[in-house]
């Protein structure tokens, strides 16, 4: 018994303290900062992002979307795919893993079609 706790214990520690990018649904409203006018697209809460930022991700279908961040040299540095509703869906990215750089985050549906891109900084 003691020996299972304490694998448990390690286990925890060590996939605890792994660091990546996460997109994480969140369910509020989309705020004035976050409105997008089209019926598709994608809008950061702020282009300036330490460690974690809000986005809408705008889609006029139910559907399974792709978000993927490329660094600048356009190499995909974080990849997610993500279910949104028809409609404002508000999503946080957390971005503890990426160096301090310029970002261009994209959104892309499950044909691999661009459906909104946006740029970033990470300070």
């Amino acid at each position: 018994m003691k020996k299972l706790i304490s694998i448990i214990a390690v286990s925890v520690l060590l996939t605890g303290c792994y660091k990546d990018d996460i997109i994480e649904p969140i369910r509020p409203q989309a705020t004035d900062d976050l409105k997008i006018a089209n019926a598709v697209g994608i809008k950061l809460q702020t282009p300036f992002v330490t460690s974690e930022v809000a986005m809408n991700v705008k889609s006029d279908v139910a559907q399974t979307v792709t978000i993927k961040i490329f660094d600048i040299a356009n190499r995909v540095v974080s990849k997610s795919t993500s279910e949104v509703k028809v409609g404002d869906n508000i999503l946080k990215v957390y971005t503890n893993a990426l160096p301090s750089s310029g970002y261009r985050i994209g959104l892309f549906d499950a044909s691999g079609k661009q459906l909104g891109i946006t740029d970033f900084n990470k300070l």
